[in-house]
C-alpha cells in the first residue's frame, strides 16, 4: 500500500518481482504496527517522501536471500526464519558509522520512509513483503512462542527506549566510575509520556532497578504505566495535588538526591523543559519522543551549568539496542504486558481506517496490521 500524500487515500500496488542485491533479503509481513511518527506523516506534522510504502515496526518470515544476507550475530538468513529488522539502513564505512552511529550515516535511508523506486518497491512495512536491504541490522527469533504483537513494535518503540535507556546509563557509569549496566539501581527516573516508547523504557529502567515515576496526562495510559513497573505517575496538567508530579516525586524519593534521570519519549516541546526542571545535580534528560517540527524549548544556561546537567538526544538507534530490545520483550512479555499494546489488528487491506484510528484522540497505543487478514499465524 503506498502512501500518496496527506489526505490522499492510499493505494494498492503490485510488485510481480524483486530483485534483491548482494545482502539483502525479502521478509513476508506476518504483522506491522502502526508508530507516532507514521502519524505525524500521514497527517502532514513532518514531511514525508511519496509514493512510499510505509511502516517500520514488524516482524516476518524470510522468503528469500542472497548468499551473503546476515543477521547481526552473523547467522547466514535463510527461508523460514522469524525476523525483526531496524528502520535504518547504514553503509557501514563512514565516519558517523566508523563512530557506532549508523542512524547518521553519510548515505543513510529508511524503511518505511523511502520513496518508492525501481530497485526498493517494497520498503516499508505496510505491504506483503518487505525487502530488507544490506545495511539493516537483522535480529533471528529464535523462539516462536513470542507473539507477533510483542515482537512488531521492538523495531522502533522498544529499540529506541533501550537506546535512550543505554545512553542514560552510560552517562551515569562515565560519570561515576561505574558500570553501566548498575548506574539505574537506587535511582529516580522519570519519563515523560506513556506511549510505547515510554512504556517500554518504564519496564526498561525499571528491571535494571530504578524507581521509575511516569507523567502521563491519560488515566488509562497512566494506570498501564504502573503495569509496567511505574512507582509513581503523574498528570502534567496538575501543579498541585495527588497527581502533581511534586507529589510523585516525593512519594518515591522523600530526599531529592536520587532524581537522576528524566526520559522524553512524547514529543513535546513543553515537557523537555519540565524534565530538565525536575533531575537533580549532575542529571541526565534524555530526548527521544517522535521527531517533527515543535515549539522552541526555553532551558536556562544557568540551570545546565550550576547543575552539572547533560542534556542529549536519541533518534532511532544502534544495532546493540534492537538486539536488546528484542530479548527484553521477548524474556519479560509475561511480567510486562506487552502484548496488550496492540489493541486492534486490521487487515492490510483496511490500512486507511487503521491510520485513521491511530490519528484519533484516545488513540490505541499501537494499531496492528496483518496482511492476509487478522487471523495470525
Amino acid at each position: 500500500m503506498t502512501w500518496q500524500g496527506p489526505g490522499r487515500p492510499l493505494q494498492a500496488v503490485a510488485v510481480p518481482g524483486v530483485r534483491l542485491q548482494r545482502g539483502d533479503a525479502l521478509v513476508r509481513v506476518d504483522l506491522a504496527t502502526i508508530c507516532d511518527s507514521d502519524v505525524h506523516t500521514v497527517t502532514g506534522r513532518r514531511p514525508g517522501a511519496t509514493p512510499c510504502v510505509l511502516g517500520h515496526e514488524q516482524v516476518g518470515r524470510v522468503v528469500d536471500a542472497d548468499p551473503h544476507a546476515r543477521s547481526v550475530d552473523g547467522r547466514r538468513l535463510l527461508p523460514g526464519m522469524r525476523v525483526v529488522w531496524s528502520v535504518v539502513v547504514a553503509c557501514g564505512r563512514c565516519v558517523e558509522c566508523h563512530r557506532g552511529l549508523p542512524q547518521a550515516c553519510a548515505s543513510l535511508e529508511r524503511h518505511g520512509h523511502a520513496a518508492v523506486r525501481r530497485s526498493w518497491e517494497l520498503g516499508g512495512g505496510f505491504a506483503s513483503h518487505v525487502h530488507v536491504r544490506r545495511g539493516a541490522a537483522v535480529v533471528v527469533v529464535d523462539d516462536d512462542a513470542v507473539p507477533d504483537e510483542v515482537l512488531a513494535p521492538a523495531s522502533c518503540a522498544v529499540a529506541t527506549a533501550a537506546e535512550a535507556v543505554h545512553r542514560a546509563s552510560s552517562l551515569l557509569a562515565l560519570a561515576a566510575g561505574g558500570a553501566a549496566a548498575e548506574a539505574l539501581r537506587g535511582q529516580v527516573v522519570v519519563v515523560s509520556g506513556a506511549g510505547a516508547r515510554g512504556l517500554a523504557a518504564t519496564a526498561m529502567a525499571t528491571q535494571a532497578g530504578a524507581r521509575v515515576v511516569v507523567v502521563e496526562a491519560s488515566e488509562c495510559r497512566r494506570l498501564l504505566a504502573c503495569r509496567f513497573g511505574a512507582a509513581a505517575v503523574a498528570d502534567p496538567g496538575e501543579s498541585r495535588g495527588p497527581l502533581s508530579l511534586a507529589r510523585a516525586l516525593a512519594q518515591v524519593d522523600r530526599s531529592g538526591r536520587h532524581r537522576t534521570v528524566a526520559l522524553e519519549t512524547s514529543g513535546s516541546s513543553a515537557a523537555v523543559a519540565l524534565l530538565v526542571d525536575t533531575v537533580g545535580v549532575g542529571g541526565v534528560v534524555v530526548l527521544a519522543g517522535p521527531v517533527a517540527p515543535g515549539a522552541a524549548v526555553p532551558v536556562l544556561p544557568e540551570r545546565v551549568e550550576r547543575g552539572l546537567l547533560t542534556l542529549t538526544g536519541v533518534h532511532d538507534y544502534a544495532p546493540a539496542s534492537l538486539v536488546a530490545a528484542v530479548a527484553f520483550v521477548s524474556e519479560q512479555r509475561h511480567r510486562y504486558p506487552f502484548a496488550e499494546l496492540v489493541e486492534h489488528v486490521v487487515p492490510l487491506e483496511q490500512l486507511d481506517d487503521a491510520l485513521r484510528l491511530a490519528s484519533a484522540p484516545g488513540a490505541p497505543v499501537r494499531v496492528g496490521v496483518r496482511p492476509g487478514g487478522v487471523g495470525g499465524r
